[in-house]
């Protein structure tokens, strides 16, 4: 049994999820809470956010997230692929900073504009 609260919604449900019994959740008030509990137990996933160095007199750092997330443990080394990484302005928002995150169909974005 996992015990879980749910940040679908506000309510922050108390979740229990029995692994054992095909992912049942208990303790949601809602049907999404079901689903966070069930994918939260089986395959935990995480939008990373972080920054990366900007050559720039204005901003020395540029924020930077995934544009999906990615599984739990692979978040770290994630974050590790953007050491040594120097943008260069202009860099508008949207922009792909490192595509193709370890294979998934993620890729680190920049979420500020940086003019020249």
């Amino acid at each position: 049994m996992r015990e879980l609260i749910c940040i679908v919604c506000p309510q922050g449900c108390h979740l229990t999820v029995d692994e054992d019994n095909d992912y049942e959740v208990t303790g949601n008030r809602c049907l999404r809470g079901v689903a966070y509990g069930k994918s939260e137990a089986m395959n935990p996933t995480r939008v990373v956010t972080s920054t990366v160095c900007v050559r720039s007199g204005v901003h020395a750092r540029c924020p930077v997230k995934t544009d999906h997330p990615i599984p739990k443990g692979d978040a770290f080394r994630a974050m590790e692929l953007l050491n040594g990484i120097q943008l260069i302005p202009p860099v508008q928002r949207g922009d792909i900073v490192v595509a193709n995150i370890l294979g998934h169909q993620a890729n680190f974005i920049a979420t500020r504009d940086i003019p020249e």
